[in-house]
């Protein structure tokens, strides 16, 4: 989870004003809180959340306890291809989480032939990467989910209306198993060249190399 630390600062004559740091990770934000708290001239201090949701220190301290041993930290990868002549899709989906105070990625790929055009594998891929987090037990966090399908993103941010029928019904079981879950999902849209990962593995899965890894980030 990503927060912003705001506290009110007093100096010992008793000025006061109020600081906003800049976005960050949420246990990098609990050191720098405690550091600040150390200083004894600090009134308040809260966390803020992209919700806008506010936390206490305490909370703070519970919720990162809370997480230790299960995935955390999640960012999301997906992307699906389509091969116009067979007809077949290809479902790329890497997914980065931290547990146990270790860092992973996960890669997964799948190939399937019931799809008909490249927006639909592009939501059968991020389909397949929600049930990799079910799988790993992922449950009520937030989850920053990244693609190069502008149909998508801006479909499930309700920029864009779905209008096929086919899509809208993937939209809805996608957000269904999210809300199942209690995934609050972060969308960002990026380039092709910006969702690499996800775009080799879905053309892996086309050619017939299919691929489930998880490793160790050092």
């Amino acid at each position: 989870m990503k927060v912003i630390i705001e506290w009110s600062y007093r100096t010992p004559k008793g000025t006061e004003t109020v600081f906003h740091s800049h976005e960050m990770n949420a246990a990098h934000a609990m050191l720098i809180a405690e550091d600040l708290e150390k200083t004894g001239r600090t009134k308040s201090l809260k966390f803020i959340d992209r919700h806008e949701n506010t936390w206490t220190v305490k909370q703070m301290k519970s919720y990162l306890k809370e997480i230790v041993t299960e995935p955390h930290n999640i960012t999301v990868y997906f992307d699906g291809g389509f091969d116009l002549t067979t007809r077949a899709s290809g479902l790329g989906c890497v997914i980065y989480y931290d547990q146990n105070g270790k860092s992973y990625r996960l890669r997964h790929n799948a190939s399937v032939l019931e799809l008909t055009s490249n927006n639909e594998a592009e939501y059968a891929a991020l389909h397949l990467c929600i049930k990799e987090l079910e799988n790993l037990n992922v449950h009520h966090l937030p989850v920053r989910i990244i693609g190069d399908s502008r149909v998508v993103i801006n479909h499930l941010t309700e920029e864009w209306p779905a209008i096929e029928e086919n899509l809208y019904t993937w939209a809805d079981r996608i957000e269904a198993k999210m809300k199942t879950l209690g995934i609050t999902p972060e969308y960002e849209l990026v380039s092709r060249k910006g969702n690499t990962e996800a775009d080799r593995l879905a053309t892996q899965a086309l050619n017939g190399i299919e691929i489930t890894a998880t490793t160790e980030i050092l």
